[in-house]
C-alpha cells in the first residue's frame, strides 16, 4: 500500500483542527503520515493536536512563513511518494485518499489528481452547492481561465512532480528546495499548477466524486478579495518570465475570469459593492467572456444585480431557491461524469 504524506498547515484554526485531523484518521487508506505544520499559530491549535495519540501524526514547528511556507516545510519532512494537502479548516470524506491513490496508480501520466468539492458553512453544514470543475484535458490555457483544482484541500500529487518544479534557494540561512513560491501570500497554488502544466509533461486530472468538504469563510473581508485580484497579476508577472507568449495571448482575458470568480465570492459573502466592482472588472477586461461562457457569466451579472436591488429577506429567499436548483444540476452533472 502506497504511503501518502498528508500535509496540514496550521494557523488560527483551533475551532476546526480537531475535526480536520479526525477526517484524516478516518481514511479508508490507512497507510499515511499526517504532518501538522505549526506556522507559529497564536491560538491553541497545537494543544488540540497533542490530544491525539496516533503514531502516524507528527507536529512540525516553524516561524511564521505563511501558507506556501508551511506547505514547503511539510513537503521537506514528507516521506511518501504521494503528497496530499488539507487546510486546517477543511474536511475529507473517508475514501478521499483511497480513490486518489487508485486514480494515480491506474493513470501513470497523471501527476496531480483532484476532485470536486462540497461547500460547507462555518458550522460544517453543507450549503447544497459544489465546486464542479472540468476534470480532463487541463491545459495551460485552461488554467489561465479557471483553477480546476478549486482549493488547497483537493489535490493529491506525486512527489516526483513537485521535485521536478522545485527551486533551490537560500531564504532563511540555508539552501532548501522550494515548491510553492513563498513570495505569494495568495494564489500560490494556481501558480504552482501553471508551472507544472507549462514546464513538465505531467497531466492534471480529476475524478468525478466530491471528496473534499471546503469551508466557506463568511468573515472574509472585502480587502482580501481585492488582494486576491492583485495577486493574479503577480502570477501573470511570474509566468511572463518563462512563458511570455502564453501571457500575451491569455493574460488580459484571465483577468476577466479571475474577476468573475471574485464576483461570485462577493455574492456568496453578500457584499453588493464588491460584487458590482468585480462584475465591472470582468466586463471591462474582456467582454468576450459574455459569449464564451454566457450562462455562467450571466448568472454572475444577475446575482450581483439582485444583491444590489432586492431587500435582504427577498434576496435570501431567491438565493436559497437558486442554491437548491444549482445543487441539483451539479449533482446530476457529477453523476454523469462518474459513469
Amino acid at each position: 500500500m502506497s504511503l501518502v504524506s498528508v500535509i496540514v498547515p496550521m494557523y488560527g484554526v483551533e475551532a476546526y483542527i480537531r475535526d480536520t485531523i479526525q477526517s484524516v484518521l478516518d481514511q479508508t487508506h490507512s497507510q499515511f503520515e499526517l504532518i501538522l505544520v505549526d506556522d507559529e499559530s497564536p491560538d491553541s491549535s497545537v494543544a488540540i493536536c497533542q490530544e491525539f495519540d496516533d503514531s502516524r501524526i507528527r507536529i512540525v514547528h516553524q516561524k511564521n512563513r505563511g501558507l506556501a511556507g508551511a506547505r514547503n516545510t511539510g513537503i521537506r519532512h514528507a516521506q511518501g511518494d504521494y503528497l496530499a494537502f488539507l487546510d486546517g479548516d477543511d474536511l475529507w470524506l473517508p475514501t478521499k485518499l483511497e480513490k486518489h491513490v487508485q486514480h494515480l496508480t491506474q493513470n501513470p501520466k497523471v501527476g496531480l489528481s483532484f476532485s470536486p468539492s462540497c461547500l460547507i458553512d462555518q458550522t460544517g453544514q453543507p450549503t447544497g452547492t459544489y465546486l464542479t470543475p472540468q476534470l480532463k484535458e487541463i491545459t495551460a490555457e485552461y488554467l489561465f481561465r479557471s483553477n480546476p483544482v478549486g482549493n488547497g484541500s483537493a489535490p493529491v500529487i506525486r512527489r516526483a512532480v513537485l521535485d521536478q518544479v522545485a527551486v533551490q534557494q537560500n531564504r532563511y540561512g540555508k539552501t532548501e528546495a522550494f515548491y510553492f513560491d513563498e513570495d505569494f501570500r495568495r494564489s500560490e497554488d494556481i501558480e504552482c499548477w501553471l508551472r507544472i502544466c507549462i514546464l513538465t509533461q505531467w497531466q492534471l486530472e480529476g475524478i468525478a466524486e466530491p471528496l473534499t468538504l471546503y469551508r466557506v469563510n463568511a468573515s472574509s473581508l472585502s480587502a482580501s478579495l481585492v488582494k486576491q485580484f492583485e495577486s493574479w497579476q503577480q502570477v501573470l508577472n511570474k509566468v511572463n518570465i518563462y512563458a511570455p507568449i502564453l501571457v500575451e495571448q491569455w493574460g488580459q482575458i484571465s483577468l476577466a475570469y479571475r474577476a468573475r470568480l471574485l464576483a461570485r465570492k462577493a455574492i456568496r459573502l453578500r457584499n453588493p459593492e464588491m460584487a458590482a466592482y468585480f462584475t465591472q472588472q470582468m466586463l471591462s477586461n474582456a467582454p468576450v467572456i459574455l459569449w464564451q461562457e454566457p450562462l455562467r457569466t450571466g448568472r454572475i451579472i444577475l446575482g450581483a444585480s439582485l444583491l444590489k436591488i432586492l431587500p435582504y429577506p427577498l434576496y435570501q429567499f431567491a438565493e436559497s431557491l437558486t442554491a437548491r436548483f444549482m445543487g441539483n444540476i451539479q449533482r446530476r452533472q457529477m453523476s454523469v461524469s462518474g459513469q
